[in-house]
């Protein structure tokens, strides 16, 4: 899986994603978070737009240090030649990857040449 480094330093990469009955999925670009420690976070608007399912309510911690209770979602995403069902937390921001998603694989994002690859050992 190839992504690429944007002007504002932002490992991105393309995820297809999708509502688990929908068999058609959209991909997005989502921003690599190794300080999340979930599997995905998507903006609300892209949620509704997709049509997913609610699925509870997390307590997350941000950067800052702050905690607050944020909506969680079901979704499917293609994650390496596999659809599989994960859960998405709602936000107000960029679409984001976790560490959820990377356990078991090598990511590496070379700022020399701008290029972002997640791979299986």
């Amino acid at each position: 899986m190839n992504g690429n480094v944007d002007e504002n330093g932002r490992a991105l990469i393309p995820v297809p994603i999708a509502a688990a009955n929908d068999p058609v999925l959209q991909s997005f670009l989502v921003w690599i978070d190794t300080g999340c420690t979930g599997e995905s976070v998507l903006p609300r608007a892209l949620i509704e737009s997709l049509r997913l399912p609610s699925h509870g309510a997390v307590q997350v911690m941000l950067a800052d240090g702050t905690k607050h209770l944020s909506e969680t979602f079901v979704g499917d995403i293609e994650w390496f030649g596999e659809r599989r069902t994960v859960e998405i937390v709602a936000n107000n921001s960029f679409p984001l990857l976790g560490v959820g998603l990377l356990l078991g694989r090598t990511l590496t994002v070379n700022y020399s040449s701008l290029t972002v690859s997640v791979t299986s050992p």
